[in-house]
């Protein structure tokens, strides 16, 4: 809600403007619905216990195993939009951010290795440094997560930017510090940035630093922009590289499988055909200034499998020594798409 110069300097400046933020700061998570205050929620989880439905006695899908999933829903208004996820590596706890500037942690529950349900569920507003919500500044489609020693970052695609948080020192409640980003950022393509965020483990291939891709800024061979930054940003070497885009795919997030691949969570979608889901592994090894990286697909699933909008992928062990995928999807806060949690483990590891 915006109203002329004019009409600010007759009411009076400085309560006008008191008002103007008040009344926009509301509106805005309304429309946005984004938790305005740390608050525990519940969220309901129904399971899913087949991944094809026309064959449930089948586990095996590509390089993975289906472990299990469930359906998430809430009456809490803020929850949904869940758009890159963190998993701690005991594999329970999580920390996930939506696409309307909302942190959202919680815990799986597990019966037999399957996640059956969510508990100790909280949201909190992603903060700025100024203390305020992001996304009462305009800030949001937060789209990409990672986690670096104590701080976590996040990808905004809306700003092209982005923002640190020093979430070991300060909870849910911390405040955010944008960081220096490469020019390049200016180029992007709207809505199609910074869905990939991963940071690179200690002794792998360009660890300690931030890998960016793109979901669909393409550079002039038609491939996704990216890029390799140190943690400080572009105060930092900044390595330029790109990922080949086929079969009409664009990247959703990504995230590291140590000891030195990364995992690439794609999704493409037509109004004939739907959504569709794609993973695939580049070894961070490939990841150099100006090379075109690639890698063998793990799975790829239509919308006759369990999928929806999958935006999230993160990786852990679990107390067998198996290597866990838990993807989740983004239902854009649409009655017609839904919260999705699955599991899959990777085979022959």
């Amino acid at each position: 809600m915006r109203f002329p110069q004019r009409k600010r300097w007759l009411i009076g400046g400085g309560l006008f403007a008191a008002l103007i933020a008040a009344i926009g700061t509301l509106a805005l998570a309304e429309a946005l619905r984004y938790a305005a205050a740390p608050t525990q929620i519940v969220i309901e989880a129904s399971p899913i216990a087949a991944f094809d439905g026309r064959e449930p006695g089948k586990t095996r899908f590509g390089r993975l195993e289906f472990r299990g999933g469930l359906a998430l829903t809430s009456k809490f208004e803020a929850f949904g939009g869940v758009s890159g996820l963190h998993m701690e590596p005991d594999g329970e706890h999580f920390l996930a951010v939506t696409d309307n500037g909302s942190w959202l942690r919680g815990r799986i529950v597990y019966r037999d290795d399957r996640p059956v349900g969510i508990a100790d569920a909280e949201m909190a507003p992603m903060l700025g440094a100024d203390g305020k919500a992001l996304a009462a500044r305009g800030w949001y489609d937060v789209e990409s997560i990672a986690k670096m020693g104590g701080h976590v970052y996040v990808g905004i695609e809306r700003a092209e930017q982005i923002v640190r948080f020093d979430m070991a020192r300060d909870g849910m409640q911390t405040r955010g510090e944008a960081m220096a980003v490469p020019s390049d950022f200016k180029s992007f393509r709207h809505n199609k940035s910074l869905e990939c965020l991963a940071a690179a483990p200690a002794g792998a291939p360009h660890g300690g630093k931030l890998i960016v891709i793109t979901e669909e800024t393409l550079d002039a061979q038609g491939n996704m922009r990216s890029f390799v930054l140190g943690p400080e940003g572009a105060s930092d070497k900044v390595e330029r590289f790109s990922v080949k885009r086929s079969d009409d795919f664009d990247i959703s997030d990504c995230t590291i499988l140590p000891p030195g691949d990364l995992l690439l969570l794609e999704r493409r979608y037509t109004p004939t055909t739907g959504v569709a889901m794609r993973i695939r592994r580049v070894p961070l090894s490939a990841i150099k200034e100006g090379a075109l990286v690639d890698g063998a697909a793990l799975i790829e699933a239509d919308l006759a499998y369990q999928i929806d909008n999958m935006e999230g992928i993160a990786v852990h062990k679990n107390a067998r020594g198996e290597t866990v995928l838990t993807l989740v999807s983004d239902d854009n806060f649409s009655v017609i798409q839904r919260n999705l949690l699955l599991q899959f483990v990777l085979v022959g590891e």
